[in-house]
């Protein structure tokens, strides 16, 4: 799978959610505690695969998955430039000094793992949109 259709999967799945929310009318502070990982793991089970396995995708404590996804990714599923021999497919916009570029056979993709940048309740209150979708908007390049 790539990129794009991860993200457009996605996308549908956290409306479907949103749009559950708002039925019950809930604000906005009330949607993104909804998306802490411990209540999304019993209530949204099929949200990741990771809730299964009670494993988190970032190991800090108040993991928010609200922005499962972050706004500074860059891809683009037919690659961006070539790299010695290998084709670059995503990047961090902010160069993150927490993430890395890692190499899968001839491919360049963002190592994000160690970066929690967008699982901070504060970072997803100033990105917050009720369109998942649209925040993610400028990640595709």
């Amino acid at each position: 799978m790539g990129y794009e259709s991860w993200v457009q999967e996605h996308a549908t799945a956290h409306k479907k959610i949103i749009d559950k929310l708002l039925r019950q009318d809930l604000d906005k502070e009330q949607i993104i505690a909804y998306f802490d990982f411990e209540n999304m793991k019993k209530k949204e089970p099929d949200f990741c695969p990771l809730y299964a396995e009670n494993k988190k995708c970032h190991d800090i404590e108040k993991l928010n998955c609200y922005l499962c996804s972050c706004p500074n990714f860059r891809f683009n599923d037919e690659g961006f430039k070539k790299v010695d021999s290998k084709t670059q497919f995503s990047y961090c916009d902010i160069e993150s000094k927490d993430g890395a570029q890692g190499i899968y056979g001839e491919a360049i993709h963002q190592d994000c793992s160690s970066c929690t940048v967008p699982h901070h309740r504060a970072y997803v209150e100033k990105h917050f949109d009720l369109d998942w979708a649209k925040i993610m908007k400028i990640c595709k390049a």
